[in-house]
């Protein structure tokens, strides 16, 4: 699983002309799920997301995680992260989990985003063609990525 989170002071979903998700300052999370993916490493990518330490304090250091600062999330989900660009210029989706799969996952995402933070994350709309628009803070951009974190 890999997520690219972005801390933002805004972001907003919009399919086909309707806005479908918006938040103010919080996560926009891009979800890529492959199909080794369980709802246990779903459990542990979103504990430590919402873990993470990476919004400023009142000294301007990095201390504060989603909660202390009052954070809205916004959860998309993005088959193209898991996209591999070795051979040619056409890149293979293969490690991509099926979507069937990613989009069963992809809703217990959401549920444990609800679960753990007590409030149903903004999203945009699994398999949509969607236009993305958000205000980056920082800009502070990370990738997770659930090999790389042993889980």
């Amino acid at each position: 699983m890999r997520f690219v989170i972005q801390c933002v002071d805004n972001a907003e979903v919009e399919i086909s002309g309707k806005i479908v998700g918006k938040i103010g300052k919080g996560y926009l999370v891009l979800a890529g799920i492959s199909d080794t993916d369980t709802r246990e490493t779903a459990d542990r990518m979103i504990e430590k997301m919402l873990k993470l330490r990476i919004f400023e304090d009142e000294n301007g250091k990095t201390n504060l995680n989603l909660a202390a600062v009052g954070g809205e999330i916004l959860l998309v989900s993005q088959f193209t992260l898991y996209a591999d660009c070795h051979k040619g210029n056409r890149p293979s989706f293969i490690k991509a989990g099926s979507p069937q799969r990613a989009e069963e996952l992809y809703n217990y995402l959401i549920e444990k985003c609800e679960q753990l933070t007590g409030r149903k994350p903004q999203t945009g709309e699994f398999g949509a063609l969607m236009k993305v628009r958000l205000t980056n803070n920082g800009p502070f951009t990370m990738l997770m990525d659930s090999e790389e974190l042993g889980y």
